[in-house]
């Protein structure tokens, strides 16, 4: 083995053996969120700093196989001031060691962290600079936004650190016993202009705080409940989309609401506020993409499940990093993939089996035996099962604006768009059925608040009707006072 191999080596047992067990034995710790960076393989973390503690915490959140190249930036002043605890950090973490003050204005501040990111290392910064006072998050230093304005394609997990401020606070060389919480949010793509981008980053930050705020005192918070998810169906051309927007734009002026459609929107007073695309979002409109492509309704079945797979996940995503009262969605995962089941399948699945289909889908299967026929007829139902994707949300109110398929093809010809391999009027018209038997199915066997709303007539008359069912289901209005 080389001299350099046999260094990754004692570094990484270094962290097995000595460093981790001793984090957790001296400072208990809690992720939530590991999720988050787990199956990432290049990421840049930001995480807020108050304590020497904070950076084992994170290395404790580092996957095993990329600690030997994640490295933090750290301020070589500070840390040179003993040779001992020099020669430690520097072999147990490889900083990006920095000297606050002493620029060199010839050269570029940046190229060593650049070098490291160029070469697929993992990042971690202090955008505060400097360690805070305890427990409060200080203005983030202009520099991580000129960086991550060079690098938009580089994903960026953000890290609340909680309790390190307590364990091992200033000028004091002893650890305190308590507990430990990191909040990994989801990664995200930053882009723009470099003081947006810091702003943006700041803003990130601050709302996991709050967030764990949130979870923390959830049990004392009587007004906290989950979100209401509203999902609008309907064939394509249907102005589903137009009327969902329309339908978060409402409600916002009352409720915190986000729109979960192409894009990731939140919405307040009526305004639409883009959020940073995660990496889920990328993923799914690049699956997107390619099923819009495909040139077979067979080809076509994959890429769609995956899509609706993603789109499924990032409402999870938003529920958990966002907190809205309301969730609008331009059609839902669970309920479109049951209809899609139905179009595919459709000399074989009638209402009985399309009402399996939602339960083992949404996790309600209890009831349903593993040999039942459904399973005969939709094999990829068992697959889904044995995956643990089979947990899909169910919205709490749906609606189905309905056109008939002419209708429909006319305005997707008038988009100036290239066709999809369904947007047919005999498949429209299949996909029209199979939706209208979804309706039935959840109003009456679930008894969900569902409602039939004509789209042939003008836009604002749809808003005006769906709005008007959503007043009668939950008295919107009396929510948002």
């Amino acid at each position: 083995m080389t001299d350099s191999t046999i260094r990754k080596f004692f570094r990484l047992a270094a962290h097995i053996l000595i460093l981790r067990p001793l984090v957790r034995l001296y400072a208990g710790v809690d992720i939530d969120g590991r999720e988050n960076i787990d199956q990432l393989q290049h990421y840049l973390i930001i995480a807020n700093h108050n304590s020497h503690l904070d950076i084992l915490l994170l290395y404790c959140l580092v996957p095993l196989r990329q600690i030997t190249r994640t490295h933090p930036v750290a301020e070589l002043r500070y840390f040179s001031r003993s040779r001992v605890i020099f020669a430690m950090v520097n072999f147990l973490f490889q900083p990006i060691w920095i000297e606050r003050g002493h620029p060199d204005i010839a050269d570029d501040p940046f190229r060593i962290i650049k070098e490291k990111i160029e070469s697929g290392h993992n990042i971690i910064i202090f955008p505060e600079g400097t360690r805070g006072e305890p427990g409060q998050l200080q203005p983030f230093k202009s520099g991580i936004g000129r960086l991550l304005q060079q690098y938009p394609d580089l994903p960026v997990v953000t890290v609340l650190l909680a309790g390190p401020e307590r364990v091992l606070p200033r000028k004091s060389m002893l650890p305190l016993p308590f507990w430990n919480k990191v909040v990994v949010g989801p990664p995200v793509f930053y882009r723009g202009e470099h003081r947006q981008i810091t702003r943006s980053l700041e803003e990130t930050l601050r709302s996991l705080a709050e967030t764990e705020k949130i979870v923390r005192h959830r049990r004392k918070s009587a007004r906290y409940r989950e979100p209401r998810i509203i999902a609008f169906l309907g064939i394509d051309g249907s102005g589903k989309s137009t009327t969902s927007r329309s339908i978060a734009r409402h409600l916002s002026f009352g409720a915190s609401v986000c729109l979960v459609t192409d894009t990731l929107e939140l919405f307040h007073k009526g305004e639409a506020h883009d959020v940073q695309p995660m990496i889920t979002e990328k993923l799914r409109q690049a699956v997107g993409g390619w099923a819009k492509n495909v040139a077979s309704l067979k080809s076509y079945k994959i890429p769609k499940i995956t899509e609706l797979m993603l789109r499924d996940h990032m409402t999870t995503l938003v529920k958990r990093w966002y907190h809205p009262q309301y969730i609008v969605l331009d059609g839902s995962p669970l309920l479109n993939m049951t209809a899609w089941a139905v179009l595919y399948h459709k000399e074989t699945i009638d209402r009985i089996a399309c009402s399996k289909i939602l339960s083992i889908m949404s996790g309600h299967d209890k009831d349903i035996p593993s040999n039942d026929s459904v399973y005969t007829q939709l094999p990829d139902l068992q697959q889904l099962k044995r995956l643990n994707l089979s947990r899909m949300s169910m919205p709490h109110a749906v609606a189905l604006i309905d056109v008939v398929p002419d209708e429909a093809c006319r305005r997707i010809g008038t988009r100036g768009e290239q066709q999809q391999v369904h947007e047919t009027a005999p498949m429209l018209d299949e996909l029209r059925q199979a939706y209208h038997m979804v309706i039935d199915i959840i109003r009456d066997d679930l008894h969900i608040p569902s409602a039939i709303i004509d789209g042939q007539r003008p836009v604002d008359e749809v808003a005006a009707e769906a709005i008007e069912f959503l007043n009668q289901t939950w008295s919107i209005e009396h929510d948002n006072e």
